[in-house]
């Protein structure tokens, strides 16, 4: 082997390396909210982040401090029994310490109740742009696009209904 095939080589594992860390950081920001871990769910984000949920319509795009989008997502979810995303299909670009990621998602939010529709679903694709500081990769911006919602659409309010 030549000196010029293992660096080709190291810098290979480090893409791979650096490509996985990548979506590691977008795997915790789903497990995080999932398990309500909002401690978690913040670590993933930089400080102020561009956020865009319009597709959900949640307004347009905007610059948003990462405790805000926390918070909403606490509140939003408070009374959802299970919340499950599943992301697949992960596209990674990097380039040095800026990284974009895209996959697609799917969340479920259950709330059993006597009506039996428990479940509502939202199914869509994210991108991401990351930021690298002082070795860690951090959401810089969470764009989320709609395609399709199913269930229960108005969950909280048949749970309420059947009580």
């Amino acid at each position: 082997m030549t000196e010029d095939h293992d660096a080709k080589l190291a810098a290979r594992v480090e893409h791979l390396s650096e490509r996985q860390e990548v979506v590691d950081v977008v795997t915790r920001l789903f497990l995080a909210t999932d398990a309500r871990d909002w401690t978690g769910v913040e670590a993933c984000f930089e400080d102020e982040v561009l956020f865009d949920m319009s597709s959900m319509g949640a307004g347009p795009a905007a610059r948003v401090p990462a405790r805000s989008i926390v918070e909403g997502w606490e509140a939003g979810l408070r009374s959802i029994r299970e919340v499950h995303h599943q992301t697949g299909n992960h596209l990674v670009r990097i380039d040095v310490n800026r990284a974009t990621a895209f996959c697609y998602g799917v969340a479920f939010h259950h709330l059993p109740n006597r009506s039996g529709r428990n479940t509502r679903i939202f199914v869509g694709s994210y991108d991401f742009e990351l930021q690298k500081r002082e070795g860690e990769w951090r959401i810089a911006a969470f764009r989320f696009r709609l395609k399709f919602r199913d269930g229960d659409l108005d969950l909280e309010s048949s749970a309420e209904s059947t009580r």
